[in-house]
């Protein structure tokens, strides 16, 4: 690994916009490497915080710009494009994200190094940091990042034998231009992002570019366990791509069946063995895992060794403390029904902690989950809605406002109900409590440890 030469982009000029996690890392990135940047962000306190660089509106700048570096997070066509993102498809000025340029920059400095990306609506970035980590103990260089973090245009130049392996949001997806990958992934699909997709068939679209420019000799990974991927993965057949099928439930190229991973030339491993990838939907991230390892040169007692050690990531079902007993769980990164489902069905019975910005449905695709929990706690801005669904089914709730609140609410419940598990998995967004899911289970973690030290 290291770093890029401080000429690829001479003689082109960027404009930066959004100088958060993506921005402003891809604005100095870009500035070693030779470009002109004007950056700009519309808080104060971000334009603040760009030391060394030329802050300025790029509608005021004047001149010629190669492209706008747009943040993912801001939206240039639905639900409304930003003022600078309408200027800029007006002036015929591409817009595009990070993950392009670092494509650009890695080809110009003449590595060969493979580009793996992976999509889905759950599991991306477990299945992102899962194949690094296989790869990485296998001796290949390789290194993760994109919407996983750290930003694309920060990660280093890795040599013709790395692999870059990114986590690719819609938002993402929609701002490439000639990145083309030599292995994709698309692990499922439900609802999410409809603000900036328009409907279900506008996301689907945009998660479907993954597989954008691939040829004969590339790979194909899709997951088969939700009708809308299995749609895609009929498009897929007929792509020039080698296509390998995935499954955590049923029969395909690679699956999981009764808790054994394997593919047509026999077991790869038991997932009881990775204790860090519980359910049957880390059980498909792990059999994504396995097809592209394999694809990359790892063979496959390396990838059960892999798979065995991997250490797992915040806020994805993460034990963050046991207390008299009861485990306590940080699912925080669960933001939609579909993640919440995948976590609740790993416990017989517990205490729910929910709520948050609800998504479209709600969590009303839960209900058959319902008998599981012996009661729920619930937080944030959309606790009516929630409390709506639970009432009308005849579950124990309480409105209990703030996490703070529930996980105090929480502990007592657990040991009165005979739960022996508190799972923080709210099925909605943070924003109306929190800066992010992390921020939620970073500060479900603080109040565990609370809970520990009181005891």
């Amino acid at each position: 690994m290291s770093a890029f030469p401080n000429n690829l982009f001479a003689g082109q000029r960027f404009a930066v916009v959004g100088l958060g996690k993506n921005g402003l890392p891809a604005a100095h990135a870009l500035l070693a490497m030779g470009a002109a940047v004007v950056a700009w962000d519309d808080s104060s306190n971000a334009r603040a915080a760009a030391v060394g660089l030329a802050v300025q509106d790029p509608r005021d700048a004047g001149g010629r710009f190669d492209a706008v570096v747009l943040s993912p997070g801001i939206p240039h066509l639905l639900p409304k494009p930003h003022p600078i993102a309408v200027w800029a498809r007006s002036a015929g000025i591409p817009i595009l994200s990070d993950t392009e340029l670092l494509f650009q920059a890695v080809r110009r400095a003449g590595s060969r190094a493979r580009f793996v990306g992976i999509t889905g609506t759950n599991g991306k970035s477990t299945t992102t940091a899962l194949l690094a980590h296989v790869l990485t103990g296998a001796g290949v260089p390789a290194i993760a990042g994109a919407n996983l973090g750290p930003a694309a245009l920060s990660l280093p130049l890795l040599p013709d034998n790395g692999v870059y392996v990114l986590e690719m949001s819609s938002y993402m997806l929609e701002r490439l231009a000639t990145l083309r990958f030599d292995v994709a992934a698309m692990l499922n699909l439900s609802v999410d992002h409809l603000d900036r997709h328009g409907d279900m068939d506008g996301y689907a679209m945009a998660k479907r570019a993954v597989f954008d420019r691939q040829r004969a000799g590339d790979l194909g990974v899709i997951g088969v366990d939700d009708e809308r991927s299995r749609e895609m993965a009929a498009w897929l057949a007929h792509q020039p791509a080698r296509i390998v099928t995935i499954s955590g439930v049923s029969r395909a190229d690679v699956w999981a069946d009764d808790g054994a991973l394997g593919d047509a030339d026999g077991p790869i491993l038991t997932m009881a063995e990775c204790p860090t990838l519980p359910g049957s939907h880390n059980a498909q991230n792990a059999a994504a895992v396995a097809a592209m390892a394999a694809f990359l040169g790892v063979d496959r007692a390396a990838i059960a060794q892999g798979l065995r050690t991997y250490p797992g990531l915040p806020h994805r079902q993460q034990l963050v403390g046991r207390v008299d007993g009861i485990s306590y769980i940080n699912d925080s990164k669960a933001t939609n029904s579909d993640a919440a489902q995948r976590a609740l069905v790993c416990y017989d019975r517990l205490i729910w902690i929910a709520g948050g910005m609800a998504k479209e449905d709600g969590i009303v695709p839960l209900i058959p989950l319902f008998p599981r929990i012996a009661h729920t706690f619930l937080i944030g801005r959309d606790t009516p809605i929630l409390a709506a669904t639970l009432r009308e089914h005849g579950a124990p709730f309480t409105e209990a406002g703030t996490l703070e609140n529930a996980v105090t609410l929480a502990a007592k419940a657990a040991h009165d109900e005979g739960a022996g598990v508190v799972l923080l998995s709210p099925a909605c967004a943070s924003w109306d409590q929190f800066t992010g899911y992390d921020q939620r289970g970073d500060r479900f973690a603080e109040l565990v440890r609370d809970l520990e030290g009181a005891r």
